[in-house]
């Protein structure tokens, strides 16, 4: 069986072919409402082996010469400091590296708006990086009792309140940093004022997941499920398209409950204007046409699952931090019954776990704590590693894994013991760590430092790149320097969260 399961040219050739009939079909401008992440979709890259998870990227600058984007943040989001997680940054610093990845792209933010906006020094702080760099930063109020009274949202109390973002491409992108953002109400508010001004323009929506072709229980639509077991998303037949097409389509229950507000909405504000397209259902709102880049469902469906499983650890560590609530939890465990499957059909876990198991055993180890992990390679091979005096489990791993690779000998060190030595001593005498092993990202230094005039570090340097992607399963809680260090790595790391010290509040 092949590995791969996404085309991404198959994709792009019906994706673009999609949204270019739909700005057609709104006769002047389509305000297209552009969900999920633009750059670094790695939740679409681990369900769809073979997405480039840039694709979208690619999508938006084969179109750039007919689009603008309005990018939109919450400014309460910003207020919390809110984090991005699969960056571990703020949502200020999400959203300008949104806006630099755009432009490396060679596509230009027209605009930026901070929706429900709240006056606060991270909204103010924002608003002004946006200014020093020409960038135009709008403010959007709250509007009363929204999206229930109708009378007021679109009235000029309502959406006439929120200033006009004057754009002049037929095909504005408005996107954001991430869930609740205040794209939808963006592109309304834009709708209303286009309308009173006599220009006609449209509005849809691209969100790659749920695949609205793909039946309820397929697993990558499960482990959207799972990917939003948070907001309590659940995948669902979509009445509405059911009733006009009689045809089976796959939403949410969030689009699904929203859909007769929002066609009551867009209604009011065409009014008897022939020129808005109206739609039927959620599912019509939408472009996806993801389902036409799958060549492999096998292959497909076992990556999905798979990241059930992986999200499934994943709220375990963070209900363990308070991160997440029970009932977060629960829904992924439900979801691992629906697919028939446990925790352990993760491949690197049990290895893992049989790896702490040796590592007592021996009793190799700091003050009692065991801990083990397993990296799954591109070529199926499992590689474990234990802590010890010298390094994390994690760091033990990616050393086993880089010598796999470049065919190193057992018996021949990456790392010689003088430069170890020299990193535990600085770490124990003047940085005061209690942990002088070497966590991911200080043996990564290590190598770089060593690749200079050490032919096998070079050789395992030279092997980092093939980890991007792989998987590995961790016994205990990973510090920050593990986490960023695989995270930098690419690899896609679960955890049993087992704690490394006996710290009663801080671990």
């Amino acid at each position: 069986m092949s590995d791969r399961g996404f085309d991404n040219e198959k994709y792009l050739r019906e994706q673009t072919a999609a949204i270019l009939e739909r700005v057609e079909r709104s006769e002047g401008k389509l305000y297209l409402e552009f969900g999920g992440k633009l750059t670094f979709d790695l939740h679409a890259a681990r369900v769809l082996p073979g997405y480039d998870p840039n694709v979208k990227m690619r999508l938006l600058q084969g179109l750039k010469d007919q689009i603008e984007v309005i990018f939109c943040v919450y400014s309460g989001d910003l207020e919390r400091g809110r984090i991005r997680g699969d960056f571990g940054i703020t949502y200020d610093l999400a959203t300008l590296k949104a806006m630099d990845d755009l432009r490396d792209w060679g596509i230009a933010t027209s605009a930026v708006v901070l929706t429900r906006f709240r006056k606060g020094a991270a909204s103010e702080r924002l608003m002004q990086q946006l200014a020093r760099k020409g960038i135009a930063a709008y403010t959007q109020p709250q509007i009363p009792d929204y999206p229930n009274d109708l009378d007021l949202i679109v009235s000029e109390d309502g959406y006439g309140r929120n200033p006009y973002v004057e754009t002049e491409a037929p095909l504005v992108v408005v996107t954001g940093t991430g869930p609740g953002s205040g794209k939808m109400s963006t592109c309304l508010s834009q709708l209303y004022h286009d309308h009173r001004r006599g220009i006609a323009s449209g509005y849809s929506k691209f969100e790659t997941f749920p695949i609205w072709n793909l039946p309820v229980d397929h697993p990558v639509n499960l482990a959207y499920e799972a990917a939003t077991a948070d907001l309590g998303d659940i995948v669902m037949i979509d009445p509405f398209h059911l009733k006009a097409y009689g045809e089976m389509a796959t939403n949410y229950n969030r689009d699904v409950e929203s859909f007769p507000i929002l066609k009551t909405i867009i209604d009011r504000i065409a009014g008897e204007s022939g020129r808005t397209p109206r739609c039927q259902s959620p599912t019509d709102m939408g472009v996806n046409r993801a389902s036409a880049g799958i060549i492999d469902d096998d292959v497909v469906r076992e990556a999905a699952t798979q990241e059930v499983i992986r999200r499934y650890f994943r709220h375990y560590w963070e209900f363990g931090r308070s991160l997440c609530s029970r009932q977060v939890l629960e829904r992924t465990e439900k979801l691992m019954l629906r697919l028939g499957v446990s925790p352990t059909d993760r491949l690197v876990v049990e290895p893992a776990r049989e790896a702490a198991a040796e590592a007592e055993r021996s009793k190799r180890g700091k003050d009692g704590f065991y801990c083990g992990a397993a990296l799954r390679l591109a070529d199926g091979i499992v590689v474990t590693g234990k802590n010890s005096p010298l390094f994390h489990s994690a760091s033990a791993a990616i050393i086993n894994g880089i010598k796999h690779l470049a065919g190193i000998p057992d018996n021949i060190h990456v790392l010689p013991e003088n430069v170890i030595q020299s990193l535990t001593d600085l770490k124990t005498n003047y940085l005061d760590s209690n942990s002088p092993s070497l966590n991911v990202q200080e043996v990564l230094v290590a190598l770089g430092i060593s690749a200079a005039n050490n032919p096998a570090a070079k050789a395992g340097v030279d092997m980092l790149p093939q980890l991007r992607g792989t998987q590995m399963h961790l016994t205990h809680e990973p510090g920050s320097g593990d986490e960023n260090g695989l995270r930098k790595l690419g690899i896609s790391m679960t955890t049993d969260a087992n704690p490394t010290s006996r710290g009663y509040f801080l671990r």
